[in-house]
């Protein structure tokens, strides 16, 4: 028999392995990206976000001139920062380093669902014979800021343009290999409509694709009456994903921090807006008015609504993407609550 000693030694261990930090190490983070919309001014965008609540954060949006060029030395070609200028390199440098700060991965958006008038026109650009010349010129901005990545938010007709011409996949493909060579992260946005899907053929270049299950309606379509995101529409969209190939924790569900107005009401609304105006209202609702055609209404997502979300997000998907940060309450009360829903934390 051994002794007493020897036993409580190998007791101790056991439980000593088995409490080692890579037998109770947490699960990954879940995915939580959030968009800059540095369109409506970087400072303005991020001065009451907490850019630690995500772990990738993209900087809406950056397009390339005529000439497929991305930056010049001082500033980009085609990226607003608010209404009246170009977004800096110095910008972006401190953008990247307060967000590498907290943690936080940072790329550049490409695109954006409006193509401003100063882009180059995608589709020549992205054309064989020009298409190495508009991928180096994003390479060498990656490299120059610090940046983690790019994501492509190529969207609705001109998506569909590039890809029947047969130059989205090759595009994407160039742009994975040249940024997996560096460690680099290549993510994309993608509507769930016929027209506005980015082709199947692009899924594997892809680390992450986030569904922008939200807009159903909108100011200026859809059917009045309607809601814009709802529960039912983000399981249909992401069962639609799985089905076309993306493995669950590549796949990122998108949820709105906005809403839209209809008739007496104001057509576009944030969430911080629609607190401030109905306080108590939008953390229990989605609508306030009467939701039907030819009503008074504003349709948007409620605290419950998006912690259902993101409960769903955690059991189906790697994780939420948000459009867009700076529509958060001044307390961060939205993302607050979908990281504590994708932990389980807010069950």
């Amino acid at each position: 028999m051994r002794s007493w000693s020897v036993v409580m030694s190998l007791a101790v261990a056991a439980v000593s392995t088995l409490a080692s930090p890579a037998a109770l190490a947490e699960p990954a983070r879940s995915v939580t990206i959030g968009y800059i919309p540095a369109f409506r001014g970087v400072d303005a965008a991020i001065g009451r976000s907490d850019l630690s609540q995500y772990t990738h954060l993209n900087i809406a949006f950056v397009n390339p001139d005529k000439d497929g060029r991305i930056a010049g030395k001082a500033r980009f070609t085609c990226a607003a920062d608010g209404e009246d200028r170009m977004l800096s390199g110095d910008a972006v440098r401190a953008l990247v380093g307060r967000a590498h700060q907290g943690g936080s991965k940072i790329l550049i958006s490409l695109g954006g669902g409006a193509i401003p008038e100063c882009s180059g026109d995608w589709e020549a650009l992205l054309r064989p014979e020009r298409r190495a010349k508009v991928v180096k010129s994003l390479i060498e901005a990656v490299e120059r800021y610090g940046l983690d990545g790019i994501d492509v938010d190529i969207e609705g007709a001109l998506l569909t343009k590039i890809d029947q011409a047969g130059n989205f996949t090759p595009f994407v493909a160039e742009l994975s290999r040249a940024l997996k060579a560096r460690g680099k992260l290549l993510t994309c946005a993608t509507a769930s409509y016929e027209g506005g899907m980015v082709p199947t053929s692009s899924i594997p270049y892809f680390d992450l694709v986030a569904i922008m299950t939200y807009d159903a309606i909108g100011p200026s379509w859809g059917e009045a009456g309607d809601e814009h995101s709802t529960v039912a529409q983000a399981r249909k969209d992401i069962q639609l994903w799985r089905d076309r190939g993306v493995a669950q924790e590549r796949l990122i569900l998108g949820v709105p921090f906005y809403g839209y107005g209809y008739g007496r009401y104001k057509p576009n609304w944030a969430f911080r807006e629609i607190e401030a105006a109905y306080p108590g209202a939008a953390t229990l609702t989605d609508v306030i008015g009467s939701r039907c055609a030819g009503c008074s209404y504003i349709t948007f997502n409620g605290l419950p609504t998006l912690i259902e979300k993101s409960r769903l997000a955690r059991e189906r998907t790697g994780g939420i993407m948000v459009w867009e940060i700076s529509q958060d309450s001044d307390d961060q009360k939205l993302i607050r609550a979908v990281n504590k829903a994708l932990t389980g934390a807010a069950e």
